[in-house]
C-alpha cells in the first residue's frame, strides 16, 4: 500500500507533467508538417517497445511506448533514400518526394522544426492566461521574511513577519509597491505603518541611499529598506480575458529572459552549476507542487514548458535549434551541408546531450537527494 501511495504521489504527477509537455511539443511538429504535406509515419509518446497504439486514416501510427521520458514524430523521407519492405535502401520516387520532409522547401522544413518549441511557448501562454483569468496572477504581499543586519529596517525596529501597510501615507498593497516607494526616498525619513500580529504600529524609517546603475550608463541613488519578501505570502489579482492573455505573453517573455540570464551566469561562473536540476529533480518538484494544489501544478507546467521550448532552441545538433542552424547554413550556402558534416554534427550533439543529462542527474543525486552522504552514513 505504501508503494502505491509513493507512486501516486511522486511518479504520477511527474509522468502527467512530462507527457503533456512532450505531447504538445511533438504535436507542434506534427501539425505544421501535416500542413506542409509531409506524411507522418509514427507519433510516439515515449521510447522503446510499443505498449499500445493505433493507425489513423492517413497511415500514421499513434503509440505509447515503454520508456515515458520523451517522444518523437517520425516523418517520411527524412533523407534521400528509404528502406523497402526487405530492409534494403532505395531512392525516393517522384510521387514520394511530394510527401517527403527532406524534399520540402527550406522555409517549410524550418517551420516544421521550429513548431515544437513554439508549441511549448504557446502552451505556457495558454496555461498562464487561464490561471490569470480564473485563479489570478500571484503577487508577493509586503511581508518581511527577513531583515538585513545594519539596514534601515533593522534600525527602525521592523521584524520578520511584519506586514508593511503604507510608506509616507502611500498604501503598499504588494511588495513591488513597497520596493518602488522606498526606492524613491533615499535618505528621507518617513512614517511606515505596519501590522505585527493584530497590532498596528507606525515607525520612523530613513531608507539607506545606495547607488544603482541607470539605463543611460550612469548611476543614481535609490532608497533601500533592507527586507526580503516572504515567498509564502502571496495574493492573487484576476484579470479579464484580454488582459490575462497579454499578461501571459509578457510573463512568458520575461521568464524566458530570466532563464537565459540564469544559464548565462552559470556558464560564466557567476552562479554555481550545482543548481542545475535533471529529471529526478523535476520529478521531485512535480510531486511537491502537485501536493500544493492543481493551480500550483499548472503554473509549474507553464514554467517547465518555457524551459523545454528554450532548451530545444539551443544550437546543438540533435535538438531543434541544431537543425535550424543547419538550415541557416543551407540558406547561406545555397545547398545543404554534406552528409558527413551533418553526421559528425549529430554525433557531437548526441554526446553533448548525453553528457548534460549525466551532469544534471549527478547534481540531482549529489546535491538535491544527498545520495553520497547517505551512502557514507550506511557504510560508517
Amino acid at each position: 500500500m505504501e508503494l502505491l501511495t509513493l507512486l501516486w504521489n511522486n511518479v504520477v504527477p511527474f509522468l502527467f507533467v512530462l507527457t503533456v509537455l512532450v505531447f504538445v511539443h511533438e504535436i507542434g511538429h506534427y501539425w505544421v508538417a501535416r500542413r506542409c504535406g509531409v506524411r507522418i509515419e509514427v507519433f510516439s509518446i515515449g521510447f522503446g517497445p510499443e505498449l499500445f497504439g493505433w493507425n489513423d486514416r492517413t497511415g500514421t501510427r499513434w503509440k505509447v511506448s515503454a520508456v515515458p521520458l520523451g517522444g518523437y514524430v517520425k516523418m517520411f523521407g527524412e533523407g534521400d533514400t528509404i528502406e523497402d519492405a526487405d530492409g534494403r535502401e532505395r531512392e525516393i520516387s517522384d510521387d514520394e518526394k511530394k510527401v517527403s520532409f527532406a524534399h520540402k522547401r527550406l522555409g517549410q522544413r524550418a517551420a516544421i522544426v521550429a513548431a515544437g518549441p513554439a508549441a511549448n511557448f504557446l502552451l505556457a501562454i495558454v496555461l498562464l492566461g487561464g490561471l490569470f483569468a480564473l485563479a489570478g496572477s500571484p503577487r508577493l504581499l509586503p511581508v518581511a521574511a527577513s531583515v538585513q543586519a545594519g539596514s534601515a529596517a533593522e534600525a527602525a525596529g521592523i521584524q520578520p513577519g511584519d506586514r508593511i501597510l503604507s510608506v509616507a501615507g502611500e498604501e503598499t498593497e504588494w511588495f513591488d509597491d513597497l520596493r518602488r516607494t522606498i526606492a524613491e526616498l533615499p535618505g528621507v525619513e518617513v512614517d511606515v505603518a505596519l501590522r505585527r500580529g493584530d497590532v498596528e504600529h507606525v515607525v520612523k524609517v530613513a531608507p539607506k541611499a545606495v547607488s544603482m546603475p541607470d539605463p543611460a550608463g550612469g548611476t543614481r541613488e535609490v532608497g533601500q529598506l533592507g527586507v526580503t519578501a516572504d515567498p509564502t505570502q502571496v495574493g492573487y489579482v484576476r484579470y479579464d480575458p484580454a488582459t490575462a492573455a497579454w499578461k501571459a505573453v509578457e510573463t512568458t517573455v520575461v521568464m524566458s529572459g530570466r532563464i537565459l540570464g540564469y544559464l548565462g551566469q552559470i556558464i560564466v561562473g557567476a552562479r554555481p552549476a550545482d543548481e542545475v536540476g535533471g529529471p529526478l529533480r523535476i520529478a521531485q518538484m512535480s510531486a511537491e507542487v502537485a501536493a500544493g494544489g492543481f493551480v500550483n501544478l499548472i503554473n509549474f507546467m507553464a514554467v517547465l514548458s518555457i524551459n523545454l521550448g528554450l532548451i530545444n532552441l539551443f544550437p546543438i545538433p540533435m535538438l531543434d535549434g541544431g537543425h535550424l542552424v543547419f538550415f541557416m547554413a543551407e540558406g547561406l550556402r545555397g545547398r545543404p551541408l554534406g552528409p558527413r558534416t551533418q553526421e559528425y554534427g549529430f554525433r557531437f550533439g548526441l554526446i553533448l546531450v548525453f553528457l548534460l543529462m549525466i551532469f544534471a542527474t549527478w547534481n540531482d543525486l549529489v546535491y538535491h537527494f544527498k545520495v553520497i552522504e547517505l551512502i557514507k552514513q550506511l557504510v560508517t
